[in-house]
């Protein structure tokens, strides 16, 4: 190519300011056309994290328990008797966008490498999943919602996409999350987080050892799909230009995964391997020069070995292209066959296209010519790295100046004698989309697969399951809110962090890591760098005072279509262990005459950003009232303790929808009544939806309640004792009072009702 030519097409492929000038210098020449597609992927916004890199080195990531933080495929903890957890959640949002069923499938089976590449087993997935507003609902204000077939069209294509993968290659979905926001609208979020379990002695690292190893591509044939995924759909905003996309999304195949999955335990388990990588992002381009780089050595691979669905695929194709369900393993040249011969075994192709050399050159061969020859440190770790311009958005003045704090119900004072008639508000806020149990959608997904299951959605605050052979258990919440940290995105991450926190502490679990998946619109946009760099601050101070350094994620940007960007929605999963799985705890209320105690914080505001708000089309607005970590803290530690001696009978945070919500969701999974009174001045608003952090609703037989109050007052957390399970309606003062099977139906029928209209 000219010099011309190779600066336009540099261009082209998403190489953007002086970029392309920086491939030239470290080169000392004009790129070749294979040099310029794997420059473009791997310094691609996804590949190389540029513009968040320098934000996300004041995160926390060391504990004595962490084996394997950021940098590798997944984060790695010790949870004991010889166990190792490895889990991470990352994004598919733009390939679900574009072609719902592939890209949510391809984010599933994309997770699952990530965890069997560090050595493990997964053993469960996660889905927080969130689109615009499907319509067909009334809302609070009594405004219908017209229909939207498109939500509809991605919500039923990505759930189908989840299920489809997860299921067939035999790993059961254990939660996630569930919201409508017209924000995702023209960009829905498809995070998928995945738990896997090994050997702590058996942990695999993404990296060369020794000069000579062979480089076996282990999976799937390489095709034209997903070439640009990276760069093309993950790396830039949306136009109106989603048919000319198509091509861009990969295509997955979960037979050839759970075939693939086999295959490397057993290479692992007869360590046959001394280094792997999946190919996922930016494919060969970036197994080769990770592998490499990380060991400072160099690689030389011949792309005519390189098994092909496609022979006219162009040499940058071949290097660019993610298609699915592929390794790549550095061997032992002493081992290969054995290795060739378990993969035969297995029904998983496999080819030696290369191996590790002295030096530090990645070195490509097509039909007998170099194609590219270029450091692989330059790739994998001397991408762009961007300090952007950053500048508090001036909208932030205008939440703030809105009194969210005195919403009222419909049915405030309508009552006889100037009482208040709630019940038709209660019944429809229950039912609404965002409130309903997400039962049309987990029901699509085989949560009981290979029996480890312990709490499945719906069942508890967190999903919980067994870790083979070891009578421990892991569990795993995930928690985000795009409209508090679109008010304040400090407050609303310290939140988000604080609530996924509290969801394990919720089912008896000790909380010891994090991982998150940051989705957010344009950096190149001041005010939304601004939003992302705030966030992470507030992630790195929430989780270094709680305790749960970050393993690993995903930074998931340019989230916003024809220049309309998502709220800046950080999405953090922490996982837990259960020293013992017979003490997991569940949200369910238990026994008649169960007395029902408020752990935390006194009810105070919390109705900004709340989905009361939303639901009444309230302007978006207010101030979110600040969360006390160190009483999170404390609730956590008082939460795990009472769970091992086994004096709760339930435990549900109070969260999305607040108290009213709790309240019911708690009674319909334990088919029983509750009557509690909270004894508050707050206005009915408050009282039943106020979201305010730090506050946890229990059950306790009465034979504990001494045991827990001493344990609660020793800890220094509030606890309040405010009524009884029992019954056959759900009371709430002189405020609610439905019957059970009312209840039931709105919980129960509300999302079906809108999805299947």
């Amino acid at each position: 190519m000219t010099p011309e030519r190779a600066r336009e097409l540099g261009h082209e492929l998403g190489l953007r300011g002086e970029e392309y000038d920086d491939v030239v210098a470290t080169l000392g020449r004009v790129p070749t056309v294979a040099e310029l597609g794997m420059y473009s992927v791997m310094w691609s916004e996804h590949c190389s994290y540029k513009s968040s890199k320098i934000h996300l080195r004041g995160l926390a990531t060391e504990a004595p328990w962490v084996l394997a933080g950021p940098g590798e495929n997944a984060g790695v903890i010790d949870v004991g008797d010889g166990l190792a957890v490895a889990f991470k959640i990352e994004s598919h949002n733009h390939p679900s966008y574009v072609e719902p069923y592939q890209g949510a499938a391809t984010g599933v089976g994309g997770i699952l490498r990530d965890i069997f590449t560090m050595g493990a087993r997964p053993i469960a997935v996660m889905d927080p999943l969130r689109f615009g507003d499907p319509g067909g609902w009334t809302d609070g204000a009594g405004r219908e919602r017209p229909v939207d077939a498109f939500q509809r069209h991605l919500v039923d294509g990505v759930v189908r996409g989840v299920g489809g993968y997860g299921n067939c290659v035999g790993v059961p979905n254990i939660g996630g999350e569930l919201e409508f926001d017209d924000t995702y609208a023209g960009n829905p979020l498809v995070n998928v987080l995945a738990i896997g379990v090994l050997p702590k002695e058996r942990l695999q690292l993404a990296k060369a050892e020794r000069v000579g190893d062979k480089a076996v591509l282990l999976g799937s044939a390489t095709g034209r799909d997903g070439i640009g995924g990276a760069s093309v759909l993950a790396s830039q905003e949306f136009d109106d230009l989603l048919e000319d996309k198509r091509p861009n999304v990969q295509v997955g195949d979960p037979f050839a995964e759970k075939q693939l999955i086999e295959c490397c335990l057993e290479l692992y388990e007869r360590d046959l391997v001394a280094g792997i990588q999946d190919m996922g992002a930016a494919g060969i381009a970036c197994s080769t020069s990770e592998l490499a780089s990380k060991a400072s050595m160099g690689m030389d691979v011949d792309l005519d070995l390189v098994h092909l669905r496609d022979p006219t695929l162009e040499s940058w194709e071949i290097l660019c292209s993610e298609s699915q369900e592929r390794m790549l393993a550095l061997v032992n040249p002493d081992d290969l066959d054995e290795v060739l011969a378990i993969a035969a075994r297995w029904g998983v192709p496999a080819s030696v296209i290369g191996e590790v050399v002295e030096g530090d050159a990645l070195v490509l061969h097509r039909r007998g010519e170099v194609i590219a020859d270029l450091p692989a440190r330059s790739l994998a770790d001397e991408g762009p790295t961007y300090d952007r311009p950053r500048e508090r958005p001036g909208w932030l003045d205008d939440y703030a100046a809105i009194d969210a704090e005195s919403l009222t119900l419909p049915g405030e004072g309508a009552g006889p004698d100037g009482g208040h008639d709630l019940t038709d508000f209660a019944l429809g806020f229950l039912a609404s989309p965002n409130v309903a149990t997400p039962d049309w959608i987990t029901e699509q997904y085989d949560h009981l697969v290979l029996g480890g299951t312990v709490l499945a959605p719906g069942m508890g605050d967190a999903g919980v399951v067994r870790l083979p052979g070891s009578h421990r258990a892991v569990a795993c919440a995930t928690d985000g809110n795009g409209r508090w940290c679109e008010l304040d995105p400090v407050e609303g991450t310290r939140r988000v962090v604080a609530e996924a926190f509290r969801n394990v502490a919720c089912v008896g679990a000790r909380p010891l890591a994090t991982t998150n998946c940051l989705n957010f619109g344009n950096p190149e946009r001041p005010e939304i760098m601004w939003q992302l760099a705030e966030s992470i601050r507030a992630l790195g101070e929430a989780t270094r005072t709680l305790g749960v350094p970050v393993t690993g994620g995903n930074v998931s940007l340019y989230n916003e279509t024809r220049g309309r960007a998502i709220h800046p929605t950080p999405v953090v999963g922490i996982l837990g262990v259960i020293e013992n799985a017979d003490d997991t705890v569940d949200a369910a209320f238990e026994d008649e005459g169960d007395l029902v105690l408020i752990v935390g914080a006194p009810a105070g505001r919390g109705l900004a950003g709340s989905e009361l708000q939303r639901y009444l089309d309230a302007p978006l607005g207010g101030v979110l009232a600040p969360v006390d970590l160190e009483l999170e803290a404390g609730i956590a530690e008082v939460l795990h303790v009472a769970a091992r001696e086994r004096w709760l009978h339930s435990a549900h945070d109070i969260g999305s929808g607040g108290l009213l919500v709790t309240l019911a969701e708690s009674a319909v999974a334990g088919d029983v009544g509750v009557e509690v009174d909270p004894g508050s001045e707050l206005p009915p608003a408050q009282i039943l939806c106020s979201e305010a952090p730090g506050r946890v609703v229990v059950t306790v037989p009465s034979r504990h309640v001494r045991a827990f109050a001493q344990l609660c007052g020793d800890a220094g957390v509030p606890l309040e004792d405010v009524g009884t399970v029992g019954g056959d309606r759900l009371v709430i003062g002189d405020l609610v009072d439905l019957p059970m099977e009312d209840v039931r139906g709105a919980l129960a029928g509300g999302l079906a009702a809108v999805l299947e209209a």
